[in-house]
């Protein structure tokens, strides 16, 4: 099966649609998305249009109707059902947050060798998140890895946050991971 090319605007709008499914389990109405993106409803309603034709998304009539992903939506953002997702604790503001599952953390070291940034992939909706917040993600089932930090900002694209680490730590008589 060949990779479908999204734009970012798609990416950001199926992602959200399927963030807002996920939490809802029933069809999500364009408005609800256009507020949580940020963009117009007629704008959420052109995109849907290529996003059906692109069988990405089916929409479903009548009063309680809307949107919902289809199994293809899954596959063109890449989202895999992590079943392990769920085994990493993540904090808001020192709040565990169920079903913040966390899909990828990726350790972007940056120019700036004594700033060590992560990227946390979440799977819930990242609307909430702040800039400043403080974030704390782990430890991590195998590698027991734990990371605190402060929110520097969004990828709306990806559904991630861009954490500033403060605090990385491993469990004692392992390597810690330098920064």
């Amino acid at each position: 099966m060949s990779s479908i090319e999204l734009t970012p605007s798609q990416k950001t709008i199926l992602q959200e649609l399927i963030n807002l499914f996920r939490e809802s389990e029933s069809a999500v109405k364009g408005e609800d998305i256009a507020e949580n993106v940020d963009r117009n409803p007629g704008t959420i309603r052109n995109q849907m249009q290529s996003l059906k034709a692109l069988q990405l998304v089916e929409g479903v009539p009548g009063p309680k109707g809307g949107y919902k992903p289809t199994a293809t939506a899954y596959d063109a953002l890449k989202i895999q059902e992590m079943d392990q997702a769920a085994d990493v604790p993540f904090r808001h503001k020192k709040e565990l947050i169920e079903g913040a599952n966390v899909q990828e953390i990726d350790l972007t070291s940056v120019h700036h060798p004594e700033l060590c940034r992560a990227e946390i992939k979440l799977q819930g909706s990242i609307a909430e998140f702040e800039e400043n917040d403080k974030i704390s993600v782990g430890p991590t089932p195998l590698s027991r890895l734990l990371i605190e930090g402060k929110l520097e900002g969004k990828d709306d694209t990806n559904n991630s946050l861009i954490l500033t680490i403060d605090n990385m730590a491993a469990p004692a008589g392992e390597e810690n991971p330098s920064h």
